[in-house]
């Protein structure tokens, strides 16, 4: 009864918070329930070096850092680079405890030995000395006071205290007070009170050293208590199933989080929402609403949220036991099989009369529940297999129509099929991509030979072939859309509309574009907007106007216009969503603007599921009642709320920051102003500091001294120069988003470069002067050689015809005999490379090549962590094929038995043999669960071949051997254990596999 009390005192202290909290958010849109957002997800084989991440921080620079057991870690978007103890900045101890970055925007580090530094503008970590009784063991928090002391809470041992001056002060576990049972979070408030959690409760250091504990008597639960330091200076309080805050003096209840267990780590976003990390329960995000669950199993794992963080973009980045984890905030959701979806390949989106969502895919045909996931409805198809649906649309009496790729339309109900019409109906074979309905209640279907109608509302049976009126299209139909009564045809042949008992083809050809197909009609207003394959084309009073590529859209070919409340036009496309204005499409189709002034391409990066819309079905994009949008896409079925547009559109550009600068090979400290010896090769690498997608930031650089305007790089991130003259440079880099602004602060770097002794203005004064005076002399010397030679030419002429007549001759003849003698040469070097490295039996690599590339392997799993496996077999009883068939037979067998293995080897591993009957297979970058399924193969193929050799019913087996290589073997100590799990397999019997 006491904690059923203790939870409702809770929920009522809540309530004035969510209220407050509900009334200041009630101008602006909320942010999106935790399921939609985009979670991405990143491990040791990503580049992490441990899976466990303690703390996370964000420099001003915008660098990502992450506290792991294996060392610091910082990330630019793209890679990661690691700090440990064997970098060229190295760390004192690689087990980081806690990370901090302090008001000058400086990053503070600390280890598992007590060591604390932090890095210098330059890029060298600089550590405070400890001194004697300084405790060497785990700093795992730390904190700034407002005077610049840094605080450091020790795992056991009490705390610390880093003066502004370097000074160190050591506070040891005062007696009464549970420092020792620690917990790894502390806080400084504003009035210097510094707050501990531990495992016994809350503990609080005062500004004249007084210490305080806090239990029972206010109102916190026994056990684990820790404090959170909020952005805007509260200080939280977590413990099991609830929440605290410190007001002044006192301590208030302010939230219940009942079956949270354990809350491990807590973050205020920048929009006032708390966010809390637990033990196996997942996420908590806190606000207005209530509390948002987002439970671990299926992108988090279980265990321990460690560490939480907003970076500048408003992501939320997850540290846990199992991983880095970023949830990001998108425009668009997306719903996939995961949701309930039959299959991620959707061609149609419908809502009903009723609200009910429906979805046509390549799976057939689902509806959305209440829930929000999927559920789907069964079709009859050919074969037993669901159809694949391309089209829908809703009857005027609420039933919904269903075309299909190969399996006609079906006529649904509520819950059941009403009718299904098929070719033995007079429906034409093929798909049907299109259905529309008119005002009469006439079903039109969009076949490969037409139009056909359904007359279902007048109780007419089956299908019904079109009126005899010229003109109807007799092709592919794309498009189909009852406006009123009139009938809007699209197909390969273009646009036409069928009113009042005739066809009039609506003349694309006219606006321009040449547009060929026609994949959707809309409405708007007292115009009806056609989307095709060259831009979208408006039909008004008989007039028709287009806007394309020309006219500033993103891309050729659009699928559906579909306009929404807030006065957006959205156009889905092969290449993503654009939005663009309304008002400016009518302005553009008008005449009274030349280009679109904005039109805005989405993509993967803003939450759908994949770019690629689906067009040639219908409708491939629809507004719902409650003003949410809705596309098929190759990927799933997105869906985007454009009353949240001003919330996601607040993204600034990346700021761009130089990461190295090396001359020659050799690296450049970039942080300060260098002279640069001439010549040589200059190579920067540079970096647009944004998490979203960032390996399609855009890149632009200047080199001022050299450049007279900007170079787009596209997504390039290094630049080279080479042999740049002497004089004062400096290098711009700037960055973009995709179809966004560039960074308004471009990274600078300045150097010079000093010229080479022969650049000098007195040198090459000098070397003219000299060149002039030697051309001078060197004209008189060839004057006179001139006409002394003359002479002699003419004496010599005819001597010199006959010998270099001859010469010629025994020339040839000798290039022949050197060129002969080369290529001898040349075959001799090739035949001793290949018995040095190559077995001549089998022509598979020797011993020598295969202990080079085990030496190879062995270094790269040392360097890089990388898996490899070790095979040796040995051909079974292959004394007894010698001795029975004779030795010619034996080498045969080892002949096919190395074309057999060197087949059926995958194309990375190395298969050598090692002599006489054994062989070896070197597999890298395979863990041993993998090796096994390679060397099984292998066994089974030798298995099932008969006939070894030519002989009838010779069969040959082999007994092998297969161990994973450990970070401490050596090459003998790896073939040693293979040797043995081989001789293992042999004493179980043979003719089998054992693991080592």
């Amino acid at each position: 009864m006491r904690a059923w009390r203790f939870v409702v005192a809770l929920l009522l202290a809540s309530l004035p918070w969510l209220a407050a909290a509900a009334a200041a958010g009630s101008g602006a849109p909320h942010a999106p329930a935790l399921r939609d957002y985009a979670i991405d997800a990143w491990t040791t084989r990503n580049g992490l070096p441990h899976n466990s991440l303690r703390d996370i921080a964000q420099t001003p620079d915008g660098y990502l850092w992450f506290a792991t057991w294996e060392g610091v870690v910082r990330y630019n978007g793209v890679a990661f680079t690691v700090f440990d103890r064997g970098s060229e900045q190295a760390l004192r101890d690689n087990g980081v405890g806690a990370l901090y970055v302090d008001p000058r925007g400086r990053l503070w580090i600390s280890d598992s030995r007590g060591n604390v530094g932090r890095l210098e503008a330059d890029g060298r970590w600089a550590y405070v000395e400890r001194m004697p009784q300084w405790p060497q063991a785990l700093v795992h928090d730390m904190a700034m006071d407002g005077q610049g002391r840094m605080w450091l809470l020790f795992e056991g041992h009490g705390l610390g205290r880093v003066e502004p001056d370097g000074r160190l002060a050591y506070i040891p576990p005062p007696a009464g007070i549970p420092l020792r049972a620690s917990f790894p979070h502390m806080a400084v408030d504003a009035r210097g009170r510094v707050w501990i959690g531990t495992l016994d409760g809350l503990v609080m250091l005062d500004a004249a050293g007084t210490w305080h504990r806090f239990g029972r008597g206010e109102g916190l639960p026994a056990g684990l208590v820790w404090p959170y330091l909020a952005p805007d200076g509260t200080v939280w309080l977590a413990a099991e199933g609830a929440l605290f805050r410190v007001d002044g003096d006192r301590i208030v209840a302010a939230h219940a989080l009942p079956d949270s267990g354990h809350v491990t780590t807590m973050l205020v976003d920048r929009s006032g929402a708390l966010w809390v990390g637990t033990e196996n329960r997942g996420i908590a995000r806190i606000d207005g609403r209530g509390a948002d669950w987002l439970p671990p199993g299926g992108v988090l794992p279980r265990g321990r949220i460690a560490s939480l963080l907003e970076d500048a973009e408003g992501s939320i980045w997850v540290g846990a036991n199992g991983g880095l984890f970023r949830l990001r905030e998108t425009l668009f959701t997306g719903f996939t099989r995961r949701d309930g979806l039959a299959s991620d390949y959707v061609r149609a989106v419908l809502e009903d009369r009723d609200g009910v969502l429906w979805v046509g895919n390549g799976g057939g045909l689902d509806r959305q529940s209440g829930d929000g996931r999927f559920d789907h409805v069964a079709l009859p198809g050919a074969g037993g297999e669901e159809p694949s649906v391309l089209s829908l649309a809703e009857g005027t009496t609420g039933d919904l129509w269903v075309g299909t790729f190969a399996d006609g339309v079906y006529r649904v109900r509520g819950d059941g099929l009403l009718r299904h019409y098929t070719q033995a109906d007079g429906l034409p074979s093929g798909h049907v991509r299109a259905i529309g309905v008119t005002a009469d209640g006439t079903v039109w279907i969009g076949s490969r030979r037409g139009v056909v109608r359904i007359d279902a509302e007048a109780g007419a049976d089956g299908v019904q072939p079109p009126p005899a009126v010229p003109g109807l299209p007799q092709g592919l139909v794309t498009a189909l859309a009852g406006i009123g009564a009139d009938l809007w045809i699209g197909s390969v042949e273009g646009a036409s509309v069928l009113r009042g008992g005739r066809v009039e083809k609506i003349d694309l050809d006219a606006a321009g574009g040449g547009a060929r197909s026609v994949f959707g009609f809309r409405q708007v207003d007292d115009a009806v907007w056609i989307s095709t394959d060259r831009g979208l084309y408006r039909y008004r009073d008989g007039r028709v106007s287009r806007v394309g590529l020309e006219q500033g859209l993103p891309v050729d070919a659009v699928f559906q216009l579909v306009p929404d409340r807030q006065g957006e036009a959205w156009l889905s496309s092969n290449r993503g969503v654009i939005r663009v204005p309304m008002d400016a499409l009518q302005l553009v189709a008008d005449g009274r603007l030349p280009m679109l002034p904005r039109a805005r391409l989405h993509t993967e990066i803003d939450g759908l599921p994949s770019a690629q819309g689906n067009g040639s079905s219908s409708p491939p994009a629809i507004l719902r009642r409650d003003g949410t949008l809705w596309l098929a896409t190759a990927a799933g079925v997105a869906r985007a709320d454009p009353a949240r547009l001003p919330r996601y559109l607040d993204r600034q550009p990346p700021p761009a920051v130089i990461e190295s600068v090396h001359r020659d090979g050799q690296p450049v400290d970039w942080t300060t102003r260098h002279a640069l010896a001439g010549g040589g090769r200059i190579a920067v690498s540079y970096a647009g500091l944004s998490y979203l997608l960032p390996e399609r930031i855009r890149y632009r650089t200047r080199l001022l001294g050299l450049d007279s305007d900007w170079i787009e790089r596209g997504t390039q991130r290094n630049v080279e120069f080479i042999g740049l003259p002497p004089g004062d440079y400096t290098l711009e880099v700037d960055a973009a988003h995709p179809d966004g602004a560039w960074s308004p602060r471009p990274a600078r770097w300045s150097f010079s470069v000093r010229p080479m002794w022969w650049q000098r203005p007195y040198v090459r004064l000098l070397a003219a002067l000299a060149v002039l005076g030697g051309l001078f002399a060197l004209y008189r010397w060839r004057l006179r050689r001139y006409h002394a030679r003359n002479r002699r030419l003419e004496r010599l002429v005819r001597e010199r015809t006959a010998d270099l007549q001859a010469q010629a001759e025994r020339l040839v003849a000798a290039d022949r005999e050197r060129s002969e003698l080369l290529e001898k040469l040349r075959e001799q070097a090739e035949a001793y490379g290949r018995q040095a490295r190559e077995d001549a039996l089998t022509g598979l690599p020797n011993r020598r090549h295969f202990d080079e590339v085990l030496a190879r392997d062995l270094a790269l799993v040392r360097r890089g962590g990388h898996p490899l496996c070790l095979a040796l077999l040995d051909i079974d009883h292959f004394k007894r094929i010698n001795d029975t068939w004779s030795h010619s037979v034996g080498d045969a067998v080892l002949r096919e038995a190395a074309q057999v293995l060197a087949a059926e080897s995958r194309a990375c591993d190395l298969l050598a043999r090692l002599g006489g009957e054994e062989f070896a297979v070197l597999l890298p970058d395979t863990l041993l669960d993998e090796a096994l399924l390679v060397c099984g193969r292998l066994h089974s193929t030798f298995r099932e071949r008969v006939g070894w050799a030519g002989i009838e019913g010779l069969r040959v087996t082999f007994s092998l051997g297969v161990v994973a290589c450990r970070p401490t073997d050596t090459a003998a100590s790896l073939l040693e254990r293979a040797d043995a799990a081989l001789y293992r397999a042999k004493d179980e019997g043979r003719d089998r596999l054992q693991a080592g």
